[in-house]
């Protein structure tokens, strides 16, 4: 049982590594993976055409129970928005930078995997 972890880590990592490509083809910079706080963590903050884009990568093998985004849920929203905020503190260079919150909605094989791209899929004043 102890084994599944790694393996579960392995595939988060070459599913996030993988959205990030998904998203450089399309013109988003990566600013930092996995930026931590102490209320959570933001898999991925990219800049989008001066835009600051916080990315949660949410992947499932399939799309039962809605898939990847609609784990999304008002919880998780508010600790993204948490450690959004911490990034932007540690980072003054980006203050005055408009910014979002995309989900990646990832699926099917790790190594290959389906993306669903949720352009802001939520805003900060919902949370």
């Amino acid at each position: 049982m102890a084994r599944a972890e790694p393996d579960r880590r392995a595939r988060g990592d070459a599913v996030e590594a993988a959205a990030r490509r998904f998203l450089e083809t399309r013109g988003l910079r990566l600013l930092a993976r996995n930026a931590h706080s102490r209320g959570g963590e933001v898999d991925l903050v990219m800049e989008d055409a001066g835009t600051v884009v916080f990315v949660e990568v949410r992947y499932r093998a399939a799309a039962g129970f809605g898939g990847g985004a609609a784990s999304v849920d008002a919880g998780k929203q508010r600790r993204l928005v948490l450690a959004a905020q911490a990034f932007l503190a540690r980072h003054p260079e980006y203050a005055d930078a408009s910014c979002r919150f995309d989900v990646v909605a990832a699926a099917g094989d790790p190594a290959a995997p389906t993306f669903d791209w949720l352009r802001d899929a939520f805003r900060a004043d919902d949370c």
